[in-house]
């Protein structure tokens, strides 16, 4: 500052051009509110209402009081939290093997990058429809060679018995996303630094023993992230459910958010504050969950290389 306190000339043109920032982020705080953040307000004042067509009703904590003892969304629950968890860490090993077959550079390496990727490109409708026909117990592919080997005793409808369907389901989206998790493991490999590699070589360190001791500890990191990133998708599957089995049979396959559609949009009840409350209540599971997931993961000694 300048004597008297006046500002400096130089001072002046520092200062923020707040009518710029304003119009650059208004569009999209405009967007987010209209989109994101009046939404889920709204579901939260709808979980403390009885929503019917023009008329609302405040009936305070009424719907989560029903909530609790509702066994078919605990159903749900479970069978979401088993998917959310089963898939990833299927997801992730499957992957990380396949992501090193190709740091490998073994034979046809480009061939099978493709191959093994591109279930990923395919939507959950496609990958739905294609999986309920193999599936299929008189004609789909995986009965016809079971019948075709001398095993039609372990032909079955895999998306028709309580026993199977959950498992055969978990497995489709395992199928789907391996390639994804592939494509960012082999990065995280080619990251790593060559340097390091060399030593352990020159310390006549096997493959085992650079898979263990080296590698795998340099893309925990990466290997964590993913982990988190397919349970936090797990968490709210719907579109396959919802072309193969629609929650089927006897609700083996129900997922909180095909609950939430049907309770919505398919119960003749006409109350959007009850499945509202079910949003508000998965939001916080969710939320919790993932928290409890990073702070679980958290690296505690930081790698430098």
């Amino acid at each position: 500052m300048a004597a008297g306190g006046a500002a400096r000339p130089h001072d002046e043109g520092l200062r923020r051009p707040w009518g710029a920032i304003t119009a650059f982020l208004l569009p999209a705080l405009l967007v987010y509110a209209a989109l994101t953040a009046y939404p889920a307000f709204r579901t939260l004042w709808n979980s403390f209402h009885e929503v019917l067509p023009r008329r609302e009703t405040f009936i305070g904590l009424a719907n989560y009081a029903e909530l609790i003892q509702d066994e078919i969304f605990w159903k749900a629950v479970r069978n979401t939290f088993i998917w959310a968890c089963a898939s990833p860490l299927i997801e992730v090993a499957v992957a990380t093997l396949l992501a090193l077959a190709l740091y490998a550079k073994v034979p046809g390496a480009r061939f099978f990058r493709i191959a093994w990727f591109t279930p990923v490109l395919m939507s959950y409708i496609v990958v739905g429809i294609l999986w309920a026909w193999i599936y299929n117990y008189d004609w789909g592919p995986i009965n016809v060679a079971l019948r075709a080997v001398g095993l039609g005793d372990w032909a079955q409808p895999w998306l028709g018995q309580p026993d199977t369907a959950l498992p055969a389901l978990i497995f489709v989206t395992s199928w789907m996303w391996v390639g994804f998790n592939m494509v960012v493991m082999l990065a995280a490999l080619h990251s790593l630094p060559r340097e390091v590699i060399e030593a352990a070589e020159l310390d006549n360190c096997g493959w085992g023993q650079k898979l263990v001791f080296i590698i795998l500890p340099m893309v925990r990191a990466t290997l964590l992230n993913l982990v988190v990133l397919s349970f936090i998708g797990k968490m709210k599957i719907f579109d396959l459910v919802w072309i193969t089995t629609k929650g089927n049979p006897l609700w083996s396959t129900e997922t909180v958010s095909t609950y939430v559609y049907k309770r919505a949009f398919e119960w003749t009840t006409f109350d959007l504050g009850y499945p509202s409350t079910i949003a508000a209540v998965w939001f916080v599971i969710v939320l919790a969950a993932v928290l409890g997931l990073t702070h679980l993961f958290r690296l505690r000694d930081k790698l430098e290389y």
